[in-house]
């Protein structure tokens, strides 16, 4: 039976694209980073963490750093950025977490939760290992985005849609759940979470040169592709 969204069958062609595409290391990556501020001595678990990338630009800025991904070849890619010292270890967000209560400062779930119909069990999973007053900060497609696809689509159902992708040769089809804003809202504070903030950043100062054509559709300077939120442990 086929997987969705299984990162082993593109994991090196994804991740060779994302290296330096704009969603990525323009936009999502400064973001998060800008969204987390001072993490210096900060214990951070990275959720889905993928090849590392999240995790190592937040361990350059001083935080001590764990991640988590479901995808064998993600961690290993990851193992290859981070090196041995770096506690990463293959497991499934919508599963129980291998870490005790309250053994993190800051979560960090980067275009992972979208991935999920029902985000109960993994929001209650990050509060568990968050310490009180610990943060979430979180990255999902915006809401927009599949009306924006599909003019007929229901904005307010969660629905599950799915697109096609070429990572550098290597072909995908990826799943998501839309969702409306304020069922993300009132998902994180079913959990015990406040959010603190929600941010529809614009892209890093640099993307303006590096993608001049792509950016050229934006006269503003700012897009809108994914949705960003701070969320307080209460």
């Amino acid at each position: 039976m086929a997987v969705e969204n299984d990162y082993d069958l593109f994991a090196e062609g994804y991740t060779a694209v994302n290296e330096t595409s704009l969603l990525n290391a323009y936009y999502t990556r400064p973001a998060i980073v800008n969204l987390a501020g001072d993490v210096t001595g900060r214990r951070i678990l990275d959720a889905g963490c993928g090849s590392g990338p999240v995790s190592k630009a937040l361990r350059d800025k001083g935080a001590i750093v764990a991640g988590f991904d479901r995808s064998t070849k993600m961690v290993e890619l990851a193992r290859q950025r981070l090196g041995d010292d770096t506690d990463l270890r293959v497991a499934d967000i919508s599963q129980p977490l291998p870490y005790p209560d309250g053994a993190f400062d800051d979560c960090v779930a980067a275009l992972v939760l979208h991935y999920l119909e029902d985000w109960t069990a993994p929001l209650a999973e990050l509060r568990r290992v968050l310490k009180p007053g610990g943060r979430l900060i979180v990255a999902v497609n915006h809401p927009i985005m599949l009306p924006f696809l599909d003019r007929k689509a229901n904005y307010f159902a969660t629905t599950k849609w799915t697109d096609e992708y070429d990572f550098n040769g290597q072909k995908a089809t990826l799943t998501y759940w839309h969702r409306p804003l304020h069922a993300m809202t009132d998902a994180f504070t079913a959990a015990g979470f406040r959010t603190a903030v929600i941010s529809e950043p614009p892209p890093a100062p640099e993307a303006h040169e590096l993608f001049p054509d792509e950016m050229a559709k934006f006269p503003s300077g700012a897009f809108l592709s994914f949705v960003f939120f701070v969320l307080e442990a209460a």
